[in-house]
């Protein structure tokens, strides 16, 4: 399950637009544009902290990284490789086109990278079954529908099948039906390594290799003229090794296969609410740092207890740094908007 990975679901869904457009007006794929381009960035630099609106999904707790843009059509990769001698025996003309594969409609494609949770505050999961991660895509599309639902109907209101989509549930579903496989997500908040899943391939090798060699060696010893060994048949011998090597082949595989899919384990201090406190505290004691250099260690004591006092570095909901913005002393964008 590819799309879970240390705690994170990594999403993708592709969207497709409406073809063709209002009459006398802009086509929906040019109005999925300009919606676009109306949402506000987060404030994370000098010149958008001036603005008064932010980033929407910065009014949940689920976004570490949210992503939308119009995909027109597919890339065109060239002609398709073949051999040269046999393209030449076959007298392939490369002058004469191939059929190219094309989209039959632009796309919305949005992608997020959120806390795999089903509500605020519960914990990042190591392992989540197919239908709960389903349901957490769901609460995830609630959140996105009570916290801007207004920008969601102005953008997916020129997508095909969104039309009468009028809650939360509905709009999860609707993105049910556009939610494709995440094949290469990306995680990088960990401080340590995680024990990533190695293959044990040693052990992979002997349980090949054991019936592999006695099958070989059994049927070898059987061309040679040797019948029986302690008492076997060689010829049943070696068969039966052949087949157990078969089948510890086919099973090695697909242990690697599954080795391979299964998810990293979420990181420590890896949630959003955490995130922004850890943003939080690395600023407030940047300044305090500043402030107390050279203080006598009887003022410094005192100063740091207080410091722990005001910003309560276990508690990750208050005080703390809001999503979106690059410090908590930058101008805050108000609630909501």
């Amino acid at each position: 399950m590819p799309d879970l990975d240390s705690g994170h679901l990594f999403l993708t869904y592709l969207i497709p637009i409406k073809r063709g457009g209002p009459r006398n007006d802009v086509s929906f794929k040019q109005k999925v544009r300009i919606e676009l381009a109306r949402l506000p960035p987060a404030h994370q630099t000098p010149a958008t902290q001036k603005t008064a609106y932010a980033a929407p999904f910065a009014r949940n707790l689920r976004n570490h990284f949210a992503r939308m843009f119009v995909l027109d059509n597919v890339v065109y990769n060239g002609r398709n490789r073949q051999n040269a001698l046999v393209a030449t025996v076959k007298k392939v003309n490369t002058i004469t086109p191939e059929p190219v594969d094309g989209l039959r409609s632009a796309y919305l494609v949005f992608t997020a990278d959120i806390d795999a949770i089903v509500k605020d505050g519960d914990p990042l999961p190591s392992e989540l079954s197919a239908d709960a991660q389903r349901r957490v895509r769901m609460a995830y599309a609630q959140t996105l529908w009570e916290t801007m639902g207004e920008e969601i109907k102005a953008i997916f209101g020129n997508c095909h099948g969104f039309d009468g989509t009028d809650s939360g549930q509905a709009f999860g579903a609707y993105l049910e039906r556009c939610h494709v496989e995440t094949t290469m997500p990306y995680h990088d908040y960990y401080l340590n390594l995680p024990a990533f899943n190695d293959l044990p391939l040693k052990g992979l090798i002997v349980a090949v290799g054991v019936p592999a060699v006695i099958g070989v060696g059994a049927l070898l010893l059987r061309l040679f003229g040797m019948s029986f060994l302690l008492g076997m048949n060689t010829l049943v011998l070696g068969l039966l090794g052949v087949a157990l090597t078969c089948l510890a082949f086919v099973l090695a595989v697909r242990f690697a296969i599954a080795n391979g899919a299964k998810p990293l384990p979420p990181a420590a201090h890896d949630d959003l609410p955490t995130v922004l406190k850890a943003l939080y505290i690395q600023q407030r004691f940047t300044d305090f740092i500043a402030e107390h250099q050279g203080a006598a260690p009887a003022t410094l004591h005192a100063a740091f207890g207080d410091f722990l006092a005001q910003h309560a570095p276990a508690d990750i909901t208050h005080p703390t740094q809001r999503p979106g913005v690059i410090s908590d002393r930058a101008p805050q964008p108000r609630a909501g908007v």
